[in-house]
């Protein structure tokens, strides 16, 4: 066996610029480990099959849900369950933000548009 890879956070952020352009940056038992930048409002959308990890590296992170609302700050991550309407925003600025979901997960769920991502790039 090979020794695995040191993935460097810092390093991987600083290939990419574009925001909502998920990339991949590893894989675990089946889910992608992705970073996004992201800056502004996202799209309202759900997974049907799929729970997602959202952790933040830089900023912070407003998850808005159709009852309520969540803040998510640096070092903090939340866990949005499969079937819940979520709508992801960068307040103010841009945000960075670790991702964690099955492999082939849409990042627009079940809403097809033009920030749709159906194969992220590796990074």
């Amino acid at each position: 066996m090979s020794l695995p890879d040191v993935i460097r956070l810092q390093e991987k952020f600083d290939l990419f610029s574009e925001h909502w352009q998920p990339k991949v940056i590893g894989e675990l038992n089946g889910q992608h480990i992705r970073l996004a930048k992201i800056s502004g409002e996202f799209v309202w959308h759900s997974h049907e099959h799929e729970d997602e990890l959202f952790m933040v590296m830089q900023g912070k992170l407003l998850m808005r849900f159709r009852d309520g609302e969540r803040r998510v700050g640096v070092g903090e991550m939340i866990i949005v369950p499969r079937g819940v309407e979520h709508l992801p925003v960068a307040e103010s600025g841009e945000v960075w933000i670790m991702m964690f979901e099955p492999a082939g997960t849409l990042n627009t769920g079940n809403v097809v548009n033009e920030r749709t991502v159906s194969q992220p790039e590796r990074v």
